[in-house]
């Protein structure tokens, strides 16, 4: 029972940071329509913009709770100034244009993060410095807690609660639903579509860049080429949940993060990777929707 409720706590702490990845790709989808597969990569960049800021501020590498949340909104900040880059330099040109000339520019952003990272960061594995490291694993009888799982999770869940207040309670929010109905009636209706769709980016790759934070407090190393599994995974969480669907994107990554902690923890570990691929053979065969699709209407 022990190891079962150790497995919840691992799984739950590596699907809040899918979930905060995977919110950016169904942000973008339900407003463009478009698979950004350089959602990865943005994670990525946080991560690595965390690396190089707490060595900037934090030189003498004094942990504390202040330092993570000022490398957290450093690197969310510089990740949404890179999405709203993105969206106007790459996507915005391309909007009319057909479906598959957006997602072949999708894939070219995506390699051109990646290997733009490794030539200005380096090829190689780089150690996340701990600026926040508790020092003593919180004990509930026999079983042990790492607080940085348990700070994760929570500051995930912040996160996400902050961003179902900006869609469903604010004028933005109204306008990005808007938008994701029909972007000529909303401009017809006065709301100012490309901004609404360059804040959705910003918006998204912020919190893509609050995940590799996370990421790299959690597990430090850290290189250039860590967004393309995570980032495909996922992708694959958003479409389990109903690409297009906040609310689905998050429990679809819960689950795939427990998914994957049961099955290393009692199968097979070398599958671990292989596990969201045949999650989205299933659901593309018996529910190609997801499992919260979002409701449309059909003109006839």
């Amino acid at each position: 029972m022990i190891e079962f409720l150790q497995h919840i706590i691992n799984g739950m702490s590596v699907g809040s940071i899918y979930a905060l990845i995977a919110l950016g790709y169904t942000m973008v989808f339900g407003i463009l329509q478009l698979i950004n597969f350089a959602h990865g990569d943005i994670y990525m960049l946080g991560a690595f913009v965390g690396f190089f800021g707490s060595r900037y501020f934090f030189p003498g590498g004094n942990s504390s709770f202040v330092a993570l949340v000022t490398i957290m909104l450093l690197a969310m900040g510089v990740c949404s100034i890179v999405g709203f880059a993105i969206e106007r330099i790459a996507y915005r040109p391309l909007r009319k244009a057909r479906r598959i000339n957006a997602l072949i520019t999708a894939v070219g952003v995506s390699m051109f993060l990646e290997f733009s990272g490794q030539l200005f960061f380096g090829s190689d594995p780089k150690f996340f410095p701990q600026i926040y490291a508790p020092t003593a694993d919180w004990s509930i009888g026999a079983l042990k807690i790492n607080p940085l799982q348990i700070i994760v999770l929570l500051i995930s869940l912040t996160l996400m609660v902050i961003l179902q207040y900006i869609i469903f309670r604010t004028r933005f929010g109204r306008a990005m639903r808007a938008v994701s109905f029909n972007h000529d009636l909303a401009g017809l209706m006065g709301i100012p579509v490309d901004r609404v769709i360059s804040f959705t980016f910003m918006l998204g790759s912020a919190l893509a860049g609050a995940g590799g934070v996370l990421v790299g407090l959690v597990y430090p190393k850290i290189e250039p080429l860590m967004g393309v599994m995570p980032g495909l995974k996922c992708f694959v969480a958003a479409v389990l949940g109903g690409i297009g669907n906040v609310a689905g994107a998050v429990v679809g990554a819960l689950f795939l993060g427990l998914a994957e902690e049961f099955l290393v923890g009692y199968w097979l570990s070398t599958y671990r990777d292989a596990l969201a691929f045949a999650i989205l053979i299933l659901i593309l065969l018996f529910k190609p929707t997801g499992l919260f699709p979002v409701q449309t209407t059909e003109k006839v």
